[in-house]
């Protein structure tokens, strides 16, 4: 009998939790997303449970709205460590767990985020990674010399370049080009110095980078998006890929969708693993793991409620709270998520109260209230169906939906031999099970193909 196959598991660690009223349960610390001491002590946990990575979302903005009035001030969303010297910190408290952060095309240069990246890589012994992102919000922008935020393809457009020119300067040096011979007074073999000199649409960027080759070739890229242009870029650049779906069918379909669209970008399906996020409410027993989920959606306020859907329904505020959810609006953030949410109340007859309760709960992602058994079977389902190769764990608050995790539903998954019981590579690369990147010569290699067409992709 073959061993079943082993999930991935990331932590996704942002302020006190997932749930909007994490920071109001007595247990969590309000103040968590400032204190170093807090995010490390996850890290550690998450370390001691041969979790893949820890995650950090990011944001360049306090990116809500006060619609409806209040709403903002009741929000926990506005003050956080930056990620990339949070990680630089828990990577010298740390030996084995991938370090990943969101850092935006839209309002960073390519050669900062190159350099940055390389030197997380450095300081960790390769375990970096990259979570590119389009940033959507008026606020973001508002921060950056603008009065509007670039249109949506011009998003994406400028993320491809971005990514292309990131992916070029990882590559400046050969892996043995410093040879630092004190004798002859060589420092660096110059055939192994390759300069970008990239001209593009976006972006001049000569290089090359002053980061010698990472231990991992290159940091990984991790990157999410359920749009058109945003599977695109996911199957031609990541190695691995955050979904949202909701249900089974819907993420089958994402999955088959993805390893499609990554064969026909002359990739392997195995080059690039597809996480779904999750929350999870567990318990020894379903009434316990109701009873904690019950316990946060009791500290919902209305108010904040309305103002999680706002950004995909606009203001519900006149609206029955009892009564059906309208259409997203024509000017929705999200697509992708404004789509999942309106697929949800419609095919479950929620009204918009039980819709916020909902996408306060999680984030407008999926939960699971459960047993360790029961939650269990779900992503052993997913995983060995094909509609996952394992899962972004978003805790609902912080410590405690790690501790739940750890204590009662990671004996279980280690009882099935569906997750590993140590690290097997010094890498992030590694444990992933990802092929070392091509070297060589930057100058000859094509950077800038253009890509097949979607329905070539899709055919």
């Amino acid at each position: 009998m073959t061993s079943p196959r082993k999930m991935k598991l990331g932590l996704s660690l942002r302020y006190m939790g997932y749930h909007m009223a994490a920071w109001r349960l007595p247990e969590t610390p309000a103040d968590g997303a400032t204190h170093f001491e807090y995010f490390l002590e996850s890290a550690r946990k998450a370390e001691a449970a041969c979790f893949d990575t820890i995650f950090f979302a990011d944001g360049l903005a306090v990116r809500g709205t006060d619609k409806p009035a209040g709403a903002l001030c009741r929000d926990m969303k506005n003050v956080e460590l930056e990620p990339l010297t949070l990680l630089s910190a828990i990577a010298a408290c740390t030996k084995h767990i991938g370090l990943v952060a969101t850092a935006s095309t839209s309002y960073n240069e390519p050669y900062h985020i190159a350099r940055k990246y390389a030197s997380l890589d450095h300081i960790s012994g390769g375990r970096a990674g990259w979570n590119v992102v389009t940033s959507w919000s008026q606020q973001e922008a508002h921060n950056f010399n603008r009065d509007e935020h670039l249109s949506y393809d011009e998003r994406y457009e400028r993320a491809e370049e971005f990514v292309n020119v990131v992916s070029g300067l990882w590559d400046s040096w050969d892996e043995d080009a410093f040879i630092r011979d004190k004798d002859s007074g060589i420092f660096y073999d110059e055939a192994g110095r390759h300069v970008l000199d990239h001209q593009g649409r976006f972006f001049k960027v000569r290089g090359p980078l002053t980061s010698e080759r990472t231990p991992q070739g290159r940091p990984l890229i991790f990157q999410a998006g359920a749009s058109e242009s945003g599977r695109r870029l996911g199957a031609r650049v990541a190695d691995v890929v955050y979904a949202n779906s909701l249900t089974f069918e819907d993420a089958k379909a994402y999955y088959d969708d993805m390893k499609k669209r990554v064969a026909a970008f002359g990739r392997k399906p195995s080059d690039l693993a597809v996480m779904p996020g999750i929350t999870l409410y567990i318990g020894r027993t379903q009434e316990e793991a109701q009873a904690k989920f019950d316990a946060l959606q009791e500290l919902i306020d209305p108010v904040i409620g309305l103002g999680v859907l706002y950004p995909f329904f606009g203001d519900l505020s006149q609206h029955d709270p009892d009564g059906p959810v309208p259409a997203p609006s024509a000017n929705a953030t999200v697509r992708s998520m404004a789509d999942n949410l309106y697929n949800l109340a419609q095919s479950q007859g929620l009204s918009i109260r039980q819709l916020y309760q909902h996408a306060a709960s999680a984030n407008s992602q999926r939960f699971l209230i459960g047993t360790p058994e029961s939650i269990a079977d779900d992503l052993q389902h997913w995983v060995e169906n094909g509609a996952a190769d394992g899962f972004n764990i978003c805790p609902a608050a912080m410590p405690s939906g790690l501790d739940d995790f750890v204590e009662l539903l990671l004996p279980e998954l280690r009882r099935r031999d569906l997750v590993r019981t140590e690290y097997e590579q010094a890498t992030l690369r590694g444990n992933f099970g990802l092929s070392a990147p091509e070297t060589g010569d930057i100058r000859a290699r094509d950077y800038l193909a253009s890509a097949p067409e979607p329905e070539k992709v899709l055919g």
